[in-house]
């Protein structure tokens, strides 16, 4: 068996369940650590072993740690490697610099090995799917149309009566004007304008 091989295997039995609670979030993860746990038995069948190593990069005016996870193949001495980043913050309330670095640390780690073990973490808490999944059925309001302002009212009850106003209401599907929405009533008003400069300007 090569190493892809066992890489397949080792990829198609491992089960790393979420074994940390996050209380504040009041969500279910997985750790590197979680993960590490669960592939040594596999490690030990296939006679293969991992191996995590960090380094720190700069890359503009930001620090980044660069984790590699290397499964080596004890029988052939063959590898296979996945690398992953993570951006280092500059401060984090509660924390001092060796922990940010061991933070980030984990983090990397955590998602190299991932994409080396294939492991799905489309919905764990750090990404865009969990918050997608968790505002499912949550729709967002829509904002509320403005109404008619008192000077717009004035103009069109002077403007509209009897019948017209009728035709009015019906035609925009109000019972009355003070239904109506100040962006509607803006329309209106502007036409009624054009057609009195028009018209003044035909009987001039």
């Amino acid at each position: 068996m090569n190493i892809y091989e066992k890489l397949m295997n080792i990829q198609k039995e491992l089960k790393a369940p979420k074994g940390q609670y996050n209380s504040f979030g009041k969500y279910k993860y997985r750790s590197c650590e979680d993960i590490l746990e669960s592939v040594k038995p596999l490690l030990e069948k296939y006679k293969v072993t991992i191996i995590l190593t960090d380094k720190l990069e700069q890359i503009g005016e930001r620090y980044y740690i660069r984790a590699m996870a290397i499964l080596f193949d004890t029988e052939s001495d063959n590898s296979i490697e996945n690398t992953a980043y993570a951006r280092e913050e500059e401060t984090k309330k509660g924390m001092d610099g060796s922990q940010i670095t061991g933070t980030s640390s984990s983090y990397a780690r955590k998602y190299a090995l991932n994409g080396l073990l294939l492991i799905d973490d489309t919905k764990d808490a750090d990404t865009d799917e969990f918050a997608k999944e968790n505002n499912k059925g949550k729709t967002k309001e829509e904002p509320k149309e403005k109404k008619i302002t008192p000077g717009q009212l004035k103009v069109l009850s002077k403007l509209y009566t009897g019948d017209n106003l009728v035709k009015l209401l019906e035609l925009n599907k109000i019972d009355k004007l003070e239904d109506m929405s100040m962006e509607k009533a803006n329309e209106i008003i502007l036409k009624l304008k054009k057609k009195g400069e028009e018209k003044n300007e035909v009987n001039g």
